[in-house]
């Protein structure tokens, strides 16, 4: 391979495939040197809730071993097991959608069930405007206006409205990016299924989910039937071992791994992840990780949920629900293994989220602005990493640098939450002090470009660092826009400088 400093093995006497006579394509089995880093298995959690649906067990008696995902989707169409490959009528637990398809999922769903049809649950819809929020243009207000209406018509129980667009803190019921927003609020529950009008919507696969996105025509059909016919993916497995350095990030661990197998390496597959290392990670971190797994074509991405995603849970729902976890001699696709002691800080140059480099490789390039946020990196610890930088560089940055709280809970940290080490200094002080810009209402902004008055939209052919998830052509704006994709701790560094910069030099 040409990138040589990666830490992933691929030498052949490392990687055995051995094939299999039914859909799933096979399954790896790793030599005696790869088993001493490899994490303890969890057997069996004891969870905290019960969920009344639990048919992979109760359908029946299994006989096939299965991954978490083929669980999951088995416990989701009532059936004792299913196999990679095969088509499955599954029942949804959570439908989310986003101002930008509410217009369209709304009216396809009159058009094909009838101007008067109601919604099969009103409990478990999910209504979130984020993406085109405060901004003048009327077609972008016409678009929440729509989902309102339909909202009030549909009487939709979770419907996080934002009115006065002008201050978001006038709005209690005003959350802000709908992937962090549904787990903040109690959304996101281990075993269930949960789909979203948003190729990002695998976010959620952090807490030991099936969560995917979906397209409008599938999610009007969600949302009168409360199913979905969906193909059971095949699943990848990501070892990743090893003590995590304390200059990387989980931002820095999906970039590698999408530089490795590229951005179609995972097309329509599950991309689960176990390790040591994502057992050390926290709640945010594993939800960087799924978030990305759309990046390499990924058809969801999770984690196993443990004590972590139980106490993470505990003041934010009372819903029962049941973890699964994959077992012992279930099929997988492939198996990769990294070592995260030896990785070191990446980004994905411009125009692909798979254009992977070392960040030190890098440094000769110019820089215009920083864009911390998103749904990939506007979290509560996603700041805090940011604001760790900037404070152990006492400096002022050289570029630009705009900061975008994912939630309205997540603007409230940055100006509460004293950051380690400062001596009581919040992450909005640290910032003022390095001279950032203000933290902006929470929102998706310019994540995926928008109107013109968009926050932090690249407007002119600059050349931006972001801890967003896209870099194509136009993503965040100006066509000609150039974006290197980073983690806060790199794009804070890159700040200081003005160039693309290796975060290690700060600490």
């Amino acid at each position: 391979m040409a990138f040589t400093c990666s830490p992933f093995i691929t030498c052949k006497k490392d990687l055995c495939f051995f094939s299999f006579h039914d859909h799933s394509a096979s399954f790896i089995i790793t030599d005696e040197k790869c088993k001493k880093t490899t994490s303890k298995k969890i057997v069996s959690v004891v969870s905290p809730h019960k969920n009344k649906r639990n048919p992979s067990s109760a359908a029946g008696s299994r006989k096939t071993p299965m991954t978490v995902t083929e669980k999951i989707l088995a416990g989701a169409s009532e059936k004792s097991e299913v196999k990679a490959g095969e088509n499955a009528w599954v029942n949804v637990d959570v439908l989310m959608i986003n101002d930008i398809t509410c217009p369209g999922v709304s009216a396809t769903f009159k058009k094909e069930f009838g101007n008067t049809a109601k919604v099969w649950d009103r409990e478990k819809i999910v209504v979130i405007p984020d993406h085109y929020i405060f901004t003048n243009d009327e077609r972008a207000h016409r678009n929440v206006d729509t989902a309102r209406d339909f909202c009030t018509e549909q009487d939709i129980k979770y419907f996080y409205d934002i009115q006065d667009r002008t201050n978001f803190r006038a709005n209690p019921d005003y959350k802000g990016v709908c992937h962090i927003a549904l787990a903040q609020e109690g959304h996101c529950r281990p075993g269930e299924v949960l789909l979203g009008t948003d190729s990002h919507t695998t976010s959620a696969g952090a807490f030991g989910q099936f969560a995917t996105g979906v397209g409008n025509t599938d999610a009007a059909f969600i949302l009168g039937t409360g199913k979905i016919l969906l193909k059971v993916p095949p699943t990848l497995r990501f070892v990743l071992d090893g003590e995590m350095p304390n200059y990387l990030l989980a931002k820095d661990l999906i970039l590698d791994i999408i530089g490795e197998i590229s951005m179609s390496g995972a097309t329509y597959k599950t991309m689960e992840f176990v390790g040591t290392t994502i057992e050390s990670l926290s709640m945010e971190e594993r939800m960087t990780l799924c978030n990305m797994v759309v990046e390499a074509g990924g058809k969801n991405g999770i984690v196993a949920a443990d004590q972590k995603t139980y106490q993470y849970l505990e003041d934010k729902t009372s819903a029962p629900f049941e973890p699964v976890y994959s077992d012992e001699k279930a099929r997988f696709l492939a198996q990769y293994r990294f070592d995260v002691s030896k990785m070191e800080p990446l980004v994905a140059k411009p125009h692909s989220p798979d254009n992977r480099a070392l960040a030190r490789e890098c440094s000769n390039v110019k820089i215009d602005r920083v864009y911390i946020g998103s749904c990939t990196g506007g979290k509560t610890e996603d700041f805090m990493a940011a604001a760790k930088v900037f404070l152990a560089s006492g400096k002022t940055v050289k570029v630009p640098t705009f900061l975008v709280p994912a939630t309205q809970k997540v603007w409230m940290d940055l100006y509460t939450l004293e950051v380690p080490g400062s001596g009581g200094k919040t992450c909005s002080q640290i910032f003022e002090e390095a001279g950032c810009d203000t933290p902006a209402s929470p929102s998706c902004a310019a994540c995926m470009g928008g109107p013109k008055d968009t926050y932090g939209r690249l407007n002119e052919p600059k050349v931006c660092v972001s801890t967003t998830n896209r870099n194509f052509p136009g993503r965040m704006g100006h066509k000609e826009g150039q974006v290197y994709l980073a983690s806060p701790y790199t794009a804070a560094a890159s700040a200081l400088t003005g160039f693309v910069t290796d975060p290690r030099k700060f600490f």
